[in-house]
């Protein structure tokens, strides 16, 4: 059975630097099958996990100065003369690997990054291949902005409302590995979720999403904003939700500026608009 090929380019949206439909940097020729953007896939996911694995090596020298940096905030707030406790033989081992490989993953990030615009490029235009240098760096600033937030604000705010309910009846004695997970959900969670003013801006570059779109649908927007929040906050108390849906959501409004800001601007006598127009 034959194997449908798949555009390298997007027919339906227009090039605003260039009359014709394909430039002749784009490689507008080549068609790229399923098969092919599978192995594409598969090279850009090696060189994502080999940066990792490089980044884990760098911070597995540091680890213990990174260990303390993670369980800081967390000794802090407990009772005086309290510690977290494990039970499991190998899981202060485990936690250190773990604390190295998310380390890793923050270091390796402008890789990471650049593997995903690799991936996507062959898609774009020549003259927005460009940006490849403005998506790394925005996304890598937005990951460990979103990852330091966590770090310092969202995890001592949730971790500070379960310690509070320690009494003269009731002690408070955590085990490190939920408690790290916690903290390990939160950092992953605001990282990916601080990406939205980076993939607004590129999409509002492409003309594929307008400010008008984005205030129009914002009942929307909020809506999903607090049910992700709701499924990846750790706790059911509603304070996980607020800590993390109100900094998105912001980062909403604040994408609404940059996509006005720096949107692709459509001639007034364009009947062709983009979504949202």
């Amino acid at each position: 059975m034959a194997l449908v090929p798949f555009p390298n380019k997007v027919a339906e949206r227009p090039d605003p630097d260039d009359d014709s439909d394909w430039d002749s940097d784009s490689d507008g020729a080549g068609k790229m099958s399923f098969l092919e953007h599978l192995d594409e896939l598969r090279k850009r996911i090696i060189w994502a996990v080999a940066a990792v694995g490089v980044g884990f090596l760098i911070t597995i020298a540091f680890i213990q100065q990174i260990f303390d940096f993670v369980m800081k905030p967390m000794q802090q707030l407990l009772p005086v003369g309290q510690t977290l406790i494990y039970t499991d033989p190998s899981e202060a081992f485990i936690l250190q690997i773990k604390i190295a490989l998310i380390a890793g993953l923050i270091l390796a990030s402008p890789v990471v990054f650049l593997q995903v615009w690799l991936f996507i490029a062959p898609g774009l235009y020549s003259h927005e291949k460009k940006w490849a240098i403005p998506f790394v760096g925005m996304s890598t600033f937005f990951f460990v902005l979103g990852a330091a937030f966590s770090h310092y604000v969202v995890f001592r705010i949730v971790w500070r409302f379960f310690v509070s309910f320690t009494t003269d009846y009731l002690t408070f004695m955590p085990r490190v590995e939920p408690a790290f997970s916690m903290y390990l959900r939160l950092i992953l969670a605001l990282g990916v979720t601080f990406q939205l003013p980076t993939i607004v801006l590129f999409l509002a570059r492409m003309g594929m999403v307008t400010p008008r779109f984005m205030i129009r649908h914002f009942k929307y927007a909020f809506l999903l904003i607090v049910i992700a929040a709701a499924v990846l906050s750790p706790d059911g108390s509603g304070v996980g939700l607020v800590a993390m849906g109100g900094p998105v959501l912001i980062l909403y409004i604040f994408s609404i500026g940059l996509a006005w800001v720096f949107g692709k601007k459509k001639p007034k006598d364009d009947e062709s608009p983009a979504i949202g127009a």
